[in-house]
């Protein structure tokens, strides 16, 4: 299968306590922020950063993960694929018959410093402050 902007990346990860490992091929062009309310939930921030593996793409190498179905505000149902030791939330997707997407939370992945974001969705739902995130005073540590 082509991927939508013609190349590719090879990925692997997995969750916080082990358990859950896999490998996927992306295209990193597909990589994007959803500011959706679900999204802050789940992640219990502002936002989740997600870049898109075609289901043949995508291989889990370790562990059986769980699964939560959500329906969304346009009504269709998600799934949302986790580790149901750590909760270290995986990839979410369409359910039923038909070709799937899997759109993988960057965080989990070994190489999600390469994977920038390209897109933001949701912006409607984006916190106020996040376009502001740069003139909060940081430090390098706690």
């Amino acid at each position: 299968r082509i991927l939508s902007k013609g190349w590719i990346m090879k990925i692997d990860g997995g969750c916080q306590c082990g358990t859950i490992t896999y490998e996927a091929t992306v295209d990193p062009e597909s990589c994007g922020i959803c500011h959706c309310t679900d999204c802050q939930k789940f992640s219990g921030g502002a936002f989740r950063i997600g870049v898109v593996a075609q289901e043949e793409n995508f291989a889990f190498l370790s562990g059986a993960p769980k699964t939560y179905v959500k329906t969304a505000e346009s009504g269709n149902h998600r799934a949302q694929v986790f580790c149901p030791d750590c909760g270290t939330h995986i990839f979410s997707t369409s359910i039923g018959d038909g070709h799937k997407e899997f759109r993988i939370r960057t965080p989990t992945t070994n190489q999600s410093s390469q994977l920038m974001p390209k897109t933001q969705g949701w912006f409607r739902s984006a916190q106020s402050w996040v376009t502001t995130i740069s003139a909060i005073p940081s430090r390098e540590k706690q």
